[in-house]
């Protein structure tokens, strides 16, 4: 193992140190793409479990749609079209030919998916339609970022159709709260819910909905997002269906997802220069046993003792480490950077004491002796303890770096000479906001919901909402 480049010192090279020495993924011979190793593939492993059995409790149902798109289908929604063109790859030959129309490697799939819905829809009994589909997508990009922006990413994307806008929009921000929910809950991120300013919504949709979170370099992460599409995909695609009074109508449509971004997200949010802090929720490996054996006469004594715990803590994801190549010390560098949230150290004298030693990750040198008899029950109240505090710790980052201005000169000011997060009220205005994103690299994040206020905007004489500005991934 190396050492990590410190956060202080460089922390886009301290987060990439990261996903390469704790083996979450590597660089693929494809510039752009990413391999994603095992200990990575399974936080997104655990991601999917958790969001695919809230999505099919909510009714939706998993499906799957071609990797490759006619060219003339992404042409067919303007906006849509306009939006995803400098990121397409397309393939003009196959099977040793020219192909007589082009076909899109799959950049997000509503066109696909809405020339079925098509072929599906054809009556006001259809409806609700509610799909989901697991899958990989293409969107070329020139600056790549394992996790954040690769050229190739997992993700799942949600697609439904609706009878009224308001059953459209009741689903977009259902949507949305389960992204919520997962990412507070589970991944022990905070982040604030809003509407997107027209200049930052998705491609061919009405209105986009996103959760934003902040790193600990104080710049937001987009973590979810959802798309009330109105029926500007149902016109282009002439999805229609007959109402109660047999007449014809376009439905209204969702759509709605999140990507491994979410593992960047999770590094950039907890981590230090230890390495990744994984919350107990999410992590792969709960709990780690470091086995220690100072002598062969000691193996038999100390590996019982551990089989015992590990019976005692059948519940939870554990490991055993009992590898003899290496250290007790490299085992416990070696953890702490995969981030695991426990660890528990047993060794000859620790049985004599009816003792283990526990470390929690969530806390820097913490150590605590603990009776045998009782670690079942401490390790059920600690695994709670450390995913509460590392959302508290998340919570309180985001609040103490969100600074409110009453004037576009301030904006300006704080967006370019401090970190985080900055509010003020503000009148959509696409040459505005062009204007501080050119001047400060910063985007309007969000218009949060829970913040309905109005009042005087500090960009013209018009009443404005409540906005969040900030630099971001």
């Amino acid at each position: 193992m190396k050492n990590l480049t410190p956060m202080s010192e460089d922390f886009n090279q301290w987060y990439t140190d990261i996903i390469q020495e704790a083996e979450l993924a590597d660089y693929s011979p494809v510039k752009g793409t990413m391999v994603i190793r095992p200990y990575g593939y399974a936080i997104w492993e655990n991601i999917q479990e958790y969001l695919d059995n809230r999505f099919k409790e909510t009714g939706h149902k998993n499906a799957y749609f071609p990797l490759f798109i006619p060219k003339s289908f992404i042409e067919k929604e303007a906006e849509h079209v306009e939006g995803f063109s400098p990121e397409l790859a397309t393939v003009t030959h196959a099977g040793g030919k020219e192909l007589e129309e082009p076909l899109i490697v799959r950049p997000t799939s509503e066109t696909i998916i809405n020339h079925m819905f098509s072929k599906w829809i054809s009556s006001h009994r259809d409806l609700p339609l509610l799909i989901n589909q697991w899958a990989n997508v293409v969107r070329w990009e020139m600056r790549t970022r394992l996790f954040l922006r690769t050229s190739e990413f997992l993700w799942q994307e949600g697609h439904t159709a609706h009878a009224t806008k308001e059953e459209a929009n009741e689903e977009a921000i259902q949507m949305l709260n389960i992204y919520e929910e997962f990412v507070q809950n589970i991944a022990a991120v905070s982040v604030t819910k809003g509407l997107k300013s027209e200049l930052e919504k998705f491609a061919g949709a009405e209105k986009t909905y996103s959760i934003e979170a902040m790193m600990l370099d104080k710049k937001a992460l987009q973590a979810g997002t959802s798309h009330e599409l109105g029926q500007n995909f149902s016109k282009a695609f002439e999805i229609e269906y007959s109402d109660e009074n047999n007449k014809l109508q376009n439905p209204f449509q969702t759509s709605w997802g999140v990507s491994t971004r979410l593992i960047g997200m999770i590094i950039m949010a907890h981590g230090d220069d230890k390495g990744l802090k994984l919350p107990p929720n999410l992590a792969p490996i709960q709990v780690v046993i470091v086995p220690i054996i100072p002598s062969k006469n000691d193996k038999n004594k100390v590996m019982e003792n551990v089989e015992n715990i590990k019976t005692m803590l059948s519940n939870y994801r554990l490991s055993i480490d009992d590898r003899e190549e290496v250290t007790p010390g490299y085992k416990f560098n070696e953890w702490e950077l995969k981030g695991v949230p426990i660890r528990i150290e047993i060794g000859p004298r620790d049985i004599e004491n009816n003792k283990v030693i526990l470390s929690r990750r969530d806390i820097d040198n913490s150590k605590e002796e603990v009776s045998i008899d009782k670690l079942k029950s401490k390790i059920d109240q600690l695994l709670i303890d450390i995913q509460k505090n590392m959302f508290d710790i998340s919570k309180n980052h985001m609040e103490e770096n969100t600074m409110h201005v009453d004037s576009k000169e301030d904006l300006i000011e704080a967006l370019n000479n401090k970190e985080g997060f900055v509010t003020c009220y503000w009148s959509e205005n696409k040459d505005d906001e062009l204007e501080i994103k050119e001047l400060t690299s910063a985007t309007i994040r969000c218009y949060p919901i829970n913040n309905e206020d109005t009042k005087q905007s500090i960009n013209d004489k018009k009443d404005g909402k409540f906005a969040i500005f900030s630099k971001a991934y």
